[in-house]
């Protein structure tokens, strides 16, 4: 009589543990990013530890933040969706308010916090995959099936766009854009739905992008930068012969030319090219294999995860791992010229205290998800161990202890089923 609460307990007291492969990969880019900053930014201050010291500070503070976020349950953060959605609009609103907002070079992106500014954008893009994440679980029916259901999460997307792009930062809006129709389709939307969304948002992005002289030059120069490599190329040329310049093993630890007042925002936006100058062509592999490690990991997680029927989770990691796939991928490019030059940091490795303490708060997010993954995985073994036995002793398999159910067919597993008639969850399909 007693073997149901006991079942029950013992359910309770399983716990998960992290994915160790995804920590590994978040401690690598950490520790490499430590000695880069402290290498690229030895000579932009009086104090040549200046921004290392600082890098140091968010960069614990980040930790503390991703230690808490890995003992929060994921179904506390979910239930808070609409808080976190109101808290992304509030959020670029503040950077316009007299005395709050701080302007730099003519853009309003950053607020006063006293110690530091701190760029508001970070904490949307976390805020907004949360959001998007929970409304995925609860609509992922009718993403698929309903126009409605699919336009509202892209009217609000737009909404935080035309926000960002009055401060103005047309590469956090691309990125935004970019993850909401990522995390749309892994979400099971109806593919020709989406084209017409697409078709009717690249032109405006390209008017856009022509409209301001500044973004133009620095099309115009990413197609030729050697043309004007004192003006409209300066920073691309520079960035260029500074991977040249490493070759294949590089030049050294610490013997970067460029990063003497040549390359500018070389701890930020330019440190890959650091990399390639100081540890050469292997240097850059390491990274890009780090990146792939990180986002792949992530996306295996959150495919596992929607197996298990824990979608949230599993949305929450498909969104963390476009935001960090696509971002590193930008940066990179921008320095190696495959893409015009953006103000995108390198996830976990450049520094900047907004940037840093935001993406440890989403690998935070990351470690949670493997952890209740791993958690729910323990839970299921728990309970077929437990159908296979009969209180009396007698062994018997899962298949006898429970009425078989019919497999839905190939065609409602993929696409769902309306809220007026019973659930089927979605699954992925294993390609032969």
């Amino acid at each position: 009589m007693n073997e149901t609460p006991r079942q029950a307990t013992r359910l309770e007291a399983i716990g998960g543990r992290f994915d160790p492969w995804l920590l590994g990969a978040m401690l690598a880019l950490a520790s490499l990013g430590v000695v880069m900053v402290a290498s690229a930014s030895i000579y932009q201050h009086g104090n040549p530890f200046y921004y290392l010291i600082r890098h140091g500070m968010f960069l614990v503070a980040g930790a503390g933040l991703a230690w808490w976020v890995t003992r929060t349950e994921l179904k506390s953060i979910e239930a808070r969706n609409h808080l976190l959605l109101l808290g992304c609009v509030v959020l670029l609103l503040l950077v316009f308010v007299p005395g709050l907002g701080v302007s730099v070079k003519g853009a309003h992106r950053w607020i006063n916090l006293g110690v530091s500014n701190f760029q508001v954008v970070e904490v949307v893009k976390v805020f907004f995959i949360v959001w998007l994440a929970s409304y995925l679980v609860r609509f992922r029916d009718e993403v698929n099936a309903t126009w409605a259901a699919m336009l509202k999460p892209l009217g609000v997307v737009v909404l935080l766009v035309a926000l960002l792009l009055m401060q103005p930062d047309f590469g956090s809006s691309s990125l935004l854009l970019a993850i909401t129709a990522g995390m749309l389709v892994l979400g099971g939307v109806n593919m020709p739905r989406m084209f017409g969304p697409v078709l009717v948002g690249l032109p405006i992005l390209a008017v856009i992008a022509i409209a301001e002289p500044y973004r133009m030059r620095r099309l115009t120069s990413f197609s030729d930068p050697w043309a004007d490599p004192f003006g409209s190329g300066y920073q691309l040329t520079n960035a260029l012969m500074a991977i040249g310049r490493g070759e294949w093993s590089g030049i050294g630890l610490g013997g970067s030319v460029l990063k003497l007042n040549y390359l500018p925002e070389v701890h930020t936006d330019f440190i890959f090219s650091v990399i390639g100058e100081e540890l050469g062509f292997v240097g850059v592999c390491l990274v890009v294999a780090l990146y792939a490690l990180l986002v792949g990991r992530a996306f295996v997680i959150g495919l596992r995860c929607v197996e298990m029927r824990r979608h949230f989770a599993g949305y929450v990691a498909f969104g963390v791992a476009l935001w960090i796939g696509m971002q590193s991928f930008v940066s990179m490019g921008v320095n190696l010229g495959l893409l015009p030059t953006k103000g995108l940091t390198l996830p976990l490795i450049s520094s900047g205290g907004s940037s840093i303490l935001m993406t440890c708060v989403a690998m935070g997010l990351l470690l949670r998800v493997s952890y209740e993954l791993e958690r729910t995985q323990r839970q299921v073994a728990l309970r077929g161990e437990a159908l296979q036995t009969t209180p009396s002793g007698e062994t018997r398999s899962p298949a006898d202890a429970a009425p078989a159910t019919p497999k839905p067919s190939l065609s409602e597993t993929l696409r769902g089923t309306s809220r007026l008639r019973s659930r089927v969850e979605p699954t992925f399909e294993r390609i032969a």
